[in-house]
């Protein structure tokens, strides 16, 4: 510490490049300091930098990190306290970014991130600082007030088991691996989802996902026909919805909760922090949400099974367009989605291509089926959970047809659920709805594709790799950009940064135009499991929260120039390569 500080003292007033020489590792009284990554320019990103702190003198209890959910929960408090720490003695210190000092800080989600790592032997926090410049010209002792003086106290405040508080890190370890542990289970327990008694679903509002506070707010019950009870390691005995494989229909009058209850089931695939509301909505991990995404480019999908007999005879079976329509973009979704192995779609009427849902008697005696390229949704969600096992749950509104082939109706009044199934088919028995299905005799095989690794091109004039990420929903990829604005399960930027980031990771190591996209994304994840996030990195201190293959997925399918491989090139036959993968 005493060589950093006069390293700084002595560069105090030189030009900024001048703090490159303070790159290295000093040790501290309670911790080492790790300076990997040094700015070149006040204005620039900042300056990358961790602590680590050894156990023997961070102790914490192994039990608070016993296992993957566990530790993760104790990491995600550890990165929240660290991130109110430096926020609280972080001030302004001459130009740009100087005195910043700030950790990637977690929102409602507990996702795994590079910002913070705790293992039996140490805690290691990363995270970003803003040299202080005037001008220019380094403030060198600024600086060392900065990095020998406020640290510390960061360090000793934030990451030592003595100095924090022990109940809130048992909270955050025990809901995570009741999530976690729950989660699970569904499958032994015959769910696809579950949502506790008293769990707080609605949100803030569309930009802010803290919990809806107030009067108003009206805590989950469960409708006794669906009411069950789950044993959990921390919390015991817990009762709550349980939702049954098959195809769940949410209905109910408008503002009612229909949607919010959807959206409480999608964010269920992510383990939620102490005070969210949604710690025990938990939703199966291959849960999917599925809208319409009109102009998004679709590269050889085979959409057949709801797009079929197109005009000029254009090929559904390898389907490509750089604008899809409603119908064809959410057709695309879908079938993506079971290429990536979903079992669970979630599917919003408001956010759905109308002609994609349904075709009325009405609408079918008016234009033939010959004259009719879609197959609607109600006629194929059936064929998907008896033939693919792949359920369903779906919020409808406007149409009654999709009585006929639920299983389970749950109706929404005024934010509370009830179980409305009997009620439901008995309407269906008594006005038959008519329409003519719309089908073939099965939904047909799920089709793998190769992508072409020459189509994934990162390179932009003399930079043979380009990537950039622009917030949550934006991608620069080479001279390309990738919209994700439509991929709702994404929920952090560091989540972003990440997807990015494996994009070429998996293009340089495991595309090669042999294996399936999804073998590939497994092959990258599987990586990232064992090696940890940092893998994808090409430096030192890049902020990356973990991901699902869904994501990734979604990436590359919105990558305008992925190219598929013909068929020809894929194997010998497409059941091959269906037992490869």
């Amino acid at each position: 510490m005493n060589n950093l500080r006069q390293k700084l003292h002595k560069i105090d007033g030189r030009g900024y490049k001048a703090y490159k020489e303070i790159r290295g590792s000093y040790r501290f009284e309670k911790f080492t300091l790790f300076i990997d990554y040094v700015q070149g320019d006040p204005f620039a990103s900042p300056s990358r930098m961790r602590v680590g702190v050894p156990q023997s003198v961070a102790r914490y209890p192994a039990q608070t990190f016993a296992n993957h959910s566990r530790r993760i929960g104790l990491e995600n408090y550890l990165t929240a306290v660290f991130h109110l720490a430096a926020r609280k003695i972080s001030e302004k210190r001459g130009s740009g970014k100087s005195g910043l000092m700030a950790i990637d800080a977690p929102g409602q989600e507990m996702l795994e991130r590079t910002a913070m790592h705790v293992t039996p032997e140490f805690v290691e926090a990363s995270f970003a600082v803003g040299l202080p410049a005037a001008g220019r010209r380094v403030l060198g002792r600024q600086a060392a007030a900065m990095l020998c003086d406020d640290l510390p106290l960061i360090v000793e405040s934030a990451l030592l088991y003595a100095a924090n508080n022990p109940q809130m890190i048992t909270r955050y370890t025990a809901v995570a691996e009741d999530a976690a542990y729950l989660r699970d289970r569904l499958a032994e327990l015959g769910l696809v989802a579950f949502i506790a008694d008293g769990a707080i679903l609605p949100r803030r509002s569309g930009v802010d996902p803290r919990p809806l506070t107030g009067d108003h707010v009206i805590p989950w019950q469960s409708p006794p026909e669906l009411r069950l009870t789950v044993a959990l390691p921390n919390a015991g005995a817990v009762t709550g919805t349980g939702i049954p494989p098959g195809v769940t229909l949410i209905v109910g009058g408008g503002f009612h909760g229909k949607s919010t209850l959807l959206n409480a089931l999608e964010a269920g695939v992510y383990n939620h922090k102490p005070g969210d509301g949604r710690e025990l909505a938990v939703t199966v991990e291959t849960a999917v949400k599925i809208r319409a995404e009109d102009g998004r480019s679709v590269a050889g999908v085979d959409i057949s099974p709801f797009i079929n007999n197109l005009p000029f005879g254009r090929d559904t079976h390898r389907f490509s367009t750089e604008n899809a329509s409603g119908s064809t973009s959410q057709a695309a979704n879908i079938m993506e989605a079971l290429e990536l192995g979903a079992k669970l779609l979630l599917v919003d009427e408001d956010t759905a291509a109308t002609n994609f849902m349904i075709r009325d008697r009405r609408m079918q005696q008016l234009i033939a089926k010959e004259k009719e390229p879609i197959t609607p949704f109600i006629d194929r969600v059936r064929q998907l959970y008896e033939e693919h096992g792949v359920s369903t749950i779906l919020v409808i509104g406007g149409s009654g047809d999709y009585f006929d082939v639920a299983d389970l109706v749950i109706g929404m009044d005024r934010y509370a659920p009830r179980e409305l199934t009997a009620a439901a088919k008995e309407i269906a028995a008594a006005q038959e709805t008519q329409r003519a299905q719309e089908v073939s005799p099965t939904f047909g095989p799920i089709c793998p594709r190769l992508p072409d690794p020459r189509s994934l091109n990162a390179r932009k004039g003399k930079r043979a790799v380009n990537i950039k990420v622009h917030g949550r929903h934006t991608i620069q990829f080479g001279g390309e950009t990738i919209d994700l604005s439509a991929v709702s399960q994404l929920v952090d930027t560091s989540q972003t940064r990440a997807i990015a980031a494996a994009m070429q990771y998996a293009k340089e190591r495991y595309m090669d135009g042999k294996r399936p996209l999804a073998q590939i994304l497994d092959l990258v994840l599987a990586d990232v499991k064992r090696e940890g996030l940092n893998i994808l990195a090409d430096r030192p201190g890049v902020d990356f929260a973990a991901f699902r293959k869904f994501e990734l997925g979604t990436a590359v399918n919105r990558l305008r120039t992925l190219k598929i491989l013909s068929r020809h090139h894929i194997s010998k036959s497409n059941s091959e390569i269906q037992v490869n993968v």
